[in-house]
């Protein structure tokens, strides 16, 4: 099994699929002096079984697997590795303080380089094997009820990480596709299938206090280069914003904003070649409203030079002219004592940049989730998923491949 490349590998878009931590229970506290220590995370494994496009058409950024042997099998992670988190805080004067150190460990043997970046020609799985140690979180938080938080480090991003955590495939494997190329701690879930990945970034942001059930949070982000560019230092910062309302466990909505400018956006060549300047900026806005046991869920996003499935993914035409995204994510889920059955339907849009061709140019990917979770205890789930992709590049080919998982869900 593979997925389908041309120019861009979309096993480096798995890469992007390396996401966010679960809701847990704490399990374990420990006070020591004026500190009290909290330790959590989850252990998840799935039987993920393939069947990929036998007769596949070229699409570049397309996430419909393709497989001339027609299907493939694999026991992995699903959108989440496993993961453990140690964080601590303690009030000295008038601060709370906090830290955060989040270690994310797959179940997959990762067959050379960093655990996102791997073997993106194709996995090996062969004997002598380990797996690879994602350190995505290093952030220390300072504040107070009337002053608001800071918090500098490493950490979730903004743009897109409500729809992530609200996608009920996070527990689950959503768009699964077999062995993973790279990551292979996890598969996609809904990442370019509704929404873009938010991922984990260098940043220093301010939270407002509480008011009437909204915060506002402002902040700088270490700049990301395209997928294609040469490494390039930046003259400024990524900025990016997000205010939020919840009203009691019922209603919550969202809105963020990402802006970052894209200088000297040079490629790989014998002779390094400055191929243009831009500016990339996208918002998304969303939310979720539960009643009687049912939880509906919506996240639309847009966006220009911002590309597909990751940030700044295809951003560009290799040229320094921005290509336009959008895309959304549906949701309902009703849950049935300790049983929810799901079903979400998002899809990610890209369009060519002004001029350009590119025929074989992804134009989008969609993906249909069917989901039963049952809660056997408190910390642990069992689940079941039925998931249908289609990619579909600019002049209308398509390729097609479903999959189906089942497996285990342990939070701590």
């Amino acid at each position: 099994m593979k997925y389908q490349r041309i120019g861009f590998p979309i096993a480096v878009a798995a890469v992007l699929g390396a996401t966010a931590f679960a809701p847990a229970a704490r399990a374990i506290d420990i006070t020591a002096g004026d500190w009290k220590v909290s330790i959590d995370g989850n252990v998840n494994a799935h039987y993920i079984y393939s069947s990929c496009e036998t007769n596949p058409r070229t699409i570049a950024g397309g996430l419909a697997c393709i497989n001339t042997n027609q299907s493939s099998s694999s026991v992995s992670n699903g959108l989440l590795p496993a993961a453990l988190s140690i964080s601590g805080a303690t009030t000295q004067g008038a601060y709370d303080l906090g830290f955060t150190f989040g270690l994310y460990p797959g179940i997959s043997t990762n067959d050379g380089g960093s655990p996102n970046l791997e073997n993106t020609v194709g996995s090996t799985h062969t004997a002598l094997g380990t797996a690879g140690l994602d350190v995505r979180q290093v952030f220390l938080t300072f504040g107070n009820k009337d002053m608001g938080t800071v918090m500098a480090g490493r950490n979730i991003g903004l743009f897109g990480a409500d729809a992530i955590l609200n996608d009920m495939t996070l527990i689950g494997v959503g768009a699964g596709n077999g062995n993973y190329a790279a990551p292979s701690n996890t598969s996609l879930g809904s990442i370019g299938l509704g929404y873009i990945y938010t991922d984990w970034l260098a940043q220093i942001n301010y939270t407002t206090p509480d008011i009437s059930g909204a915060k506002l949070t402002v902040g700088i982000f270490d700049p990301l280069n395209t997928l294609s560019q040469i490494p390039a230092a930046k003259k400024a910062p990524g900025f990016h914003a997000k205010i939020a309302y919840k009203l009691m466990d019922s209603l919550y909505l969202s809105a963020t904003y990402l802006f970052q400018q894209q200088r000297n956006t040079t490629t790989g060549a014998a002779v390094a070649v400055s191929t243009g300047n831009y500016n990339s900026h996208a918002f998304d806005i969303g939310g979720k409203y539960d009643i009687a046991g049912f939880e509906v869920a919506a996240w639309y996003y847009n966006g220009k030079g911002v590309g597909t499935t990751g940030l700044f993914v295809l951003s560009d035409d290799g040229f320094g002219h921005p290509r336009d995204s959008d895309g959304f994510l549906a949701q309902v889920t009703y849950k049935i004592l300790a049983t929810k059955l799901g079903i979400n339907y998002g899809q990610s849009k890209l369009k060519r940049a002004e001029g350009e061709t590119a025929p074989l140019l992804v134009a989008r990917n969609a993906k249909a989730t069917l989901g039963v979770y049952h809660d056997l205890t408190t910390n642990l789930t069992l689940l079941a998923e039925l998931s249908r992709l289609e990619s579909k590049n600019q002049v209308g080919d398509k390729n097609k491949s479903t999959n189906f998982n089942v497996g285990a869900f342990l939070k701590f």
